[in-house]
């Protein structure tokens, strides 16, 4: 295991999952000079969606929070296998995530705050960022929350 984040991690009870295979033509992260960019994460584990459909109708907002926690984490996984190394991390410059939401659904900036949180516990105040949280119609395979970062590295 490398550094203190992922320390932070297993403190955490969460180990760094393997990145998720892209489900189309691009790349898990792309780094432009000291900014590393992840695609949308979906909340893939081994490999498949544990839940799916829209939050405020199949999915809860409790549950799409956990979602978005791990999404978070696979986000993370994507930065790592591009850098090699979590403490790299200046900090979290942004986070961008989608609620697949249901009519009435409007608690999606608490959804979202499953991944925020977990990116403070991991980075401390490196992983305090700016975000922004949209409500959408579907998602891919139907998924409930998909969660893209912007991180700045080290010089």
């Amino acid at each position: 295991m490398s550094g203190t984040v992922e320390a932070r991690l297993t403190e955490l009870g969460l180990t760094l999952p393997d990145v998720v295979p892209p489900l189309a033509a691009y790349q898990p992260a792309v780094q432009s000079g000291v900014y590393v960019y992840t695609a949308g994460q979906l909340p893939m584990v081994d490999g498949k969606l544990p839940l799916v459909g829209k939050v405020g109708a199949e999915v809860t907002a409790e549950d799409a929070k956990d979602l978005a926690r791990t999404c978070a984490l696979n986000a993370l996984a994507a930065v790592k296998s591009l850098v090699g190394d979590l403490d790299r991390i200046e900090r979290v410059v942004k986070v961008v995530g989608f609620v697949a939401s249901a009519p009435d659904f409007t608690g999606q900036p608490g959804v979202l705050n499953g991944a925020s949180e977990l990116l403070g516990a991991a980075l401390g105040d490196r992983g305090v960022h700016a975000r922004s949280a949209v409500g959408v119609a579907v998602l891919p395979l139907d998924a409930p929350v998909e969660v893209e970062i912007q991180v700045e590295l080290k010089a």
